[in-house]
């Protein structure tokens, strides 16, 4: 899956000498939380997010001296001043799973998508990651998860697929996953039918291990202290 195909394309931009009052009406107006800051010819050369512009607005501890000068300030504060320049970007061509690896190391929930010629084409946040996969994974249509443990071998998916294609259900997405037993995978298929116990029995009748799926652990579990 390619960003260009999920990203948000009508991107709101801004330009680096609009004030940072322009900026929070921009932000607010369009409900957004980043605004990629771009010169004439829409070349990236910043992002300024709703927290730049709260950090740069004037708090609720001032003293009455301070709190009088502050008009003056802002009306001379632009976006320039407070955006973050030569920001992390992405490219069309990268794939949604680099873009969630970028983001797990990165304190950001969104990056700005340009072309070779450094030209903003788009923005790519959290919300554009979970719409696409929501839709990859068929959760929009209702359906059951179930997770089978199973050997990590060869030929171990194409039996549960032919054991539940046998029974005329069909398919949402099927995923394969990690777990901590040596040898081991988690098969998770997401079946279209509220109707599984059929299923479930079968499926424990060919050998197969079946787990709720809220018991499958993302992280590894600790190890009780020896004594």
């Amino acid at each position: 899956m390619f960003v260009d195909r999920s990203m948000t394309r009508d991107v709101i931009t801004i330009r680096e000498d609009a004030t940072v009052l322009e900026a929070k009406g921009s932000l607010e107006k369009h409900h957004i939380h980043h605004l990629p800051v771009v010169d004439e010819a829409r070349r990236l050369i910043g992002v300024v997010t709703d927290r730049d512009v709260r950090s740069a607005l004037p708090s609720g501890f001032l003293n009455d001296a301070e709190s009088a000068r502050e008009p003056e300030r802002i009306s001379r504060l632009k976006v320039g001043d407070i955006m973050t320049r030569s920001p992390v970007v992405v490219s069309p061509t990268d794939t949604l799973e680099d873009v969630l690896l970028l983001m797990e190391r990165m304190p950001v929930s969104a990056f700005p998508v340009v072309d070779e010629d450094k030209k903003i084409v788009g923005i790519i946040s959290t919300r554009d990651l979970m719409r696409a996969f929501i839709t990859v994974l068929g959760l929009r249509e209702p359906g059951t998860l179930l997770c089978l443990v199973v050997e990590n071998k060869l030929g171990q998916m194409k039996r549960i697929v032919d054991a539940i294609s046998e029974e005329r259900i069909p398919f949402g997405s099927i995923l394969v996953a990690r777990t901590w037993d040596e040898g081991k995978r988690a098969v998770f298929p997401y079946l279209l039918t509220q109707n599984v116990a059929h299923v479930k029995r079968k499926l424990e009748g060919m050998g197969f291990e079946l787990l709720n799926p809220m018991q499958w652990a993302l992280e590894k579990p600790e190890q009780p202290d020896e004594k």
